[in-house]
């Protein structure tokens, strides 16, 4: 930890996070309501501080960038997929805030070099939680599509239609399924086709089985039949893929813990390194050699976690 540290540079840097703390938690996680209050209460009079006009101004700034130029690495469509009820300019300003707080506190853990590392590793961090929290809600959807699927044929059985037997399906599920399933219905209560819906629900959550209930639901609109049993049968070979999809990952389970612990003890271990004897870490973060060491085995961790993750996912 550095020792002699200006005074001045102290209080700009807790200035700063405590400014990224409250640009967190009075704007960007403060709750928004469905309907603008201007349009539930017309009559009363609405106070807005400077720092939440600036903030809705730069986040706005930041949503008309992204719509002009828009990329694959952050959309309102990778958010959706993820979850997150915000705006990609609302992540943003979340990302930023968080990259500021992790350099300051780099720099007082381990001096400027350690806080250049945070600085670039904060948002590679937030991307990989993005895309981990992306994998965690489809991985979610597809365990609920069987139990879905049976309350589909149950009440399309108990004589109720199909957008009935949707909505009681929507009542009774948890998340995700359950804000997909209302999704379908909102969107069919407004003029979409059912099918487009579907579609895009399976698009939306990668889910190769909910893609092929969408197929059976569109078929039958075309030519009738029996609906229920369709789905019954569907169902039936959606559970047994499940099957086999869990006994896949059971047998690769050695596999991506090994792989977890060989790219997360190098970490860890300089970590250690920097907290507990800063002065011989100190080699890696002042001198060009250190941050050439460093370079090298950023890359090479990397190439090494790319080549784990591709031996670790079997294909069948």
């Amino acid at each position: 930890m550095p020792t002699d540290v200006p005074a001045s540079i102290l209080v700009i840097g807790l200035f700063l996070v405590y400014l990224s703390v409250g640009l967190l938690l009075g704007v960007v996680f403060k709750g928004k309501a469905g309907v603008p209050l201007s349009r539930r209460r017309p009559d009363s009079i609405h106070y807005s501080s400077g720092l939440t006009r600036l903030t809705d101004q730069a986040v706005g700034a930041l949503n008309r960038g992204i719509k002009k130029r828009p990329t694959s690495f952050l959309s309102r469509v990778k958010l959706e997929q993820a979850g997150l009820n915000k705006e990609p300019g609302d992540y943003l300003l979340i990302a930023g805030a968080a990259t500021l707080v992790a350099a300051v506190t780099g720099f007082f853990l381990g001096g400027l070099g350690i806080s250049i590392l945070f600085l670039l590793l904060a948002p590679f961090v937030l991307y990989l939680a993005l895309n981990k929290l992306i994998a965690r809600r489809r991985r979610k959807f597809d365990e609920q599509v069987p139990d879905t699927l049976q309350m589909f044929s149950g009440g399309l059985r108990a004589g109720h239609s199909l957008l009935r037997a949707i909505d009681a399906a929507a009542q009774e599920n948890e998340a995700p399924m359950a804000e997909e399933l209302s999704r379908i219905l909102n969107e069919t209560r407004i003029g979409r086709d059912l099918g487009e819906s579907l579609a895009d629900v399976s698009l939306r959550t990668a889910s190769e089985d909910f893609y092929w209930i969408a197929q059976a639901i569109e078929i039958h609109r075309e030519v009738g039949g029996d609906l229920a049993e369709v789905l019954d049968h569907v169902g039936e070979t959606i559970r047994d893929r499940n099957q086999v999809r869990g006994q896949v990952r059971a047998l690769s389970a050695e596999g991506r813990i090994s792989a977890l612990v060989l790219m997360a003890l190098p970490i860890l271990m300089f970590i250690g390194l920097v907290l507990f004897n800063p002065l011989y870490a100190k080699v890696f973060t002042t001198t060009v050699a250190g941050f050439a060491m460093l370079g090298a085995a950023a890359v090479l961790m990397s190439v090494g976690g790319l080549w784990l993750s591709r031996i670790i996912k079997p294909k069948y």
